[in-house]
C-alpha cells in the first residue's frame, strides 16, 4: 500500500488531473489563472525507481516504457473521474502519512509505484507541451508545490548556512545573553543592551561563492535580511526587503528609483526554486528547466515558466518567509569568543506562506 503525506500525495494528484485535463494555465503574482497563456499537454514523464513511464494524451492515455512498449491504454474519462476522488481523498487525510486505498488498484493500473518520483534535481514531473508561442514541443521539467499539506521549503538551511556576525557594543556579556531563550531572545537582548551585529563572514565557501554569482553583494544582504528577521523586524520576505531599503546595509542611491534590494532577492529566490543549493556549485543552470507547478488549495493546477518570469518572482517575494531552523542541529544562536572578539552564528530557511 502507498502511503504518504499531502505534499507527496500532490505530485501522483498532478500526474492524473494534468492528464485529465489536457492542458495547464499560467498563472499572475496571486496565483490566479492567465487565460491568455497556457500550455496543451502532450505527454507527462515520470521517473520510478524501476523504470521511466510516458504518458502520452490523445483521444486516451497510452502508458509506455522506456522502450516505448504500451504498457496499458486508459480513457481519458477514467482520468477525469479520478482526479476530484483524489483530491478529495488528499484534503481529508490525516496524520503525517496516509493510504488511499480507492485509489490504490488505478496507480497499479498506470504504472505509479511510488508517490514521489525519483529525481536527482528539482524537477519533479517532466512535461511535454505544445509552446503557443514558438511552436515547438519542449520538454519542461518542472517542480511542483501544494498548498494541500504543510509548508513547503524553498531554501533549506543545514550547518554549511551558517552566518556569522561580530557583536560590536560594550555592554554584552556572553553568558547572560546566552541565557536568554531562543535565538531571536538572544539577537534582541544583543540589540537592548547597545549592541548590533555586524556581518563579517559566510564560512562555507560553496555557499559564498553561489550566492556571489547571484549578486557580489548577496552574502551581505542575504546576513543583514536575517538580522532583521532575528531582531523580530518581520518574517516575510517582501516585509524584510522593504526593511533592508530602510537599512541600506549597502548604503545604495535610491535617487533613480532602483529596485536593488528587492530585484537582488528575487534573484536569489528565483534561482532558489529552480537548482540553488548551499553545498553544491551554482552554474546558473537551471534543474527544473519549465519552472514550477502549483497545487493551489482548492486543487486547481497553475504554473510558472519562463515566459510569465516576472509574475513567478513576484509570486515568490509575496509568498516566503523566513523560518528559524534547528539551532542545536546546524549549531547557530550563541555568542562564543574568537580572538578576543565576540561573534555569533545565525541561519534560516525559506518557507512557502
Amino acid at each position: 500500500m502507498l502511503s504518504g503525506n499531502k505534499g507527496e500525495w500532490s505530485e501522483v494528484y498532478t500526474l492524473i488531473k494534468l492528464l485529465a485535463e489536457g492542458e495547464v494555465y499560467a498563472a499572475d503574482a496571486n496565483l490566479q489563472k492567465k487565460a491568455d497563456i497556457y500550455y496543451p499537454i502532450l505527454k507527462i514523464i515520470r521517473d520510478e525507481l524501476d523504470n521511466t513511464y510516458h504518458y502520452e494524451r490523445n483521444s486516451s492515455i497510452k502508458i509506455k516504457d522506456s522502450a516505448s512498449d504500451i504498457l496499458a491504454e486508459v480513457s481519458l474519462s477514467t482520468f477525469q473521474d479520478k482526479a476530484p476522488k483524489l483530491l478529495d481523498a488528499i484534503k481529508k487525510g490525516e496524520g503525517p502519512s496516509f493510504t488511499i486505498n480507492a485509489i490504490e488498484d488505478f496507480l497499479k493500473d498506470i504504472q505509479c509505484t511510488t508517490l514521489k518520483a525519483k529525481s536527482s534535481d528539482k524537477r519533479d514531473i517532466t512535461l511535454v507541451v505544445h509552446d503557443l508561442i514558438t511552436k515547438f514541443k519542449p520538454e519542461l521539467g518542472l517542480s511542483i508545490k501544494s498548498q494541500l499539506g504543510g509548508k513547503s521549503t524553498l531554501f533549506n538551511a543545514s550547518q554549511s548556512t551558517n552566518i556569522t556576525f561580530r557583536v560590536q557594543g560594550k555592554n554584552i556579556n556572553p553568558s547572560l545573553i546566552n541565557e536568554k531563550r531562543g535565538v531571536k531572545g538572544k539577537v534582541k537582548e544583543i540589540y537592548n543592551r547597545g549592541g548590533e551585529l555586524v556581518y563579517d563572514r559566510i564560512e562555507n565557501k560553496t555557499f559564498l561563492r553561489n550566492l556571489q554569482v547571484v549578486d557580489s553583494a548577496l552574502p551581505k544582504i542575504i546576513g543583514e535580511m536575517a538580522v532583521l528577521y532575528f531582531r523580530g523586524e518581520g518574517k516575510n520576505v517582501k516585509e524584510l526587503v522593504d526593511k533592508l531599503k530602510d537599512s541600506n546595509p549597502c548604503n545604495y542611491s535610491f535617487g533613480d528609483g532602483h529596485p536593488f534590494y528587492e530585484y537582488k532577492i528575487k534573484s536569489f529566490l528565483n534561482d532558489s526554486a529552480v537548482g540553488l543549493r548551499a553545498t553544491e556549485p551554482w552554474l546558473g543552470k537551471y534543474d527544473a528547466t519549465g519552472g514550477y507547478l502549483v497545487v493551489r488549495e482548492d486543487g486547481e493546477i497553475v504554473c510558472y515558466h519562463i515566459y510569465n518570469i516576472n509574475e513567478f518572482q513576484d509570486y515568490l517575494l509575496k509568498n516566503t518567509y523566513l523560518d528559524t531552523p534547528s539551532s542545536s542541529r546546524h549549531k547557530f544562536g550563541k555568542i562564543y569568543k574568537e580572538q578576543g572578539q565576540n561573534y555569533i552564528k545565525l541561519n534560516f530557511q525559506i518557507r512557502f506562506e
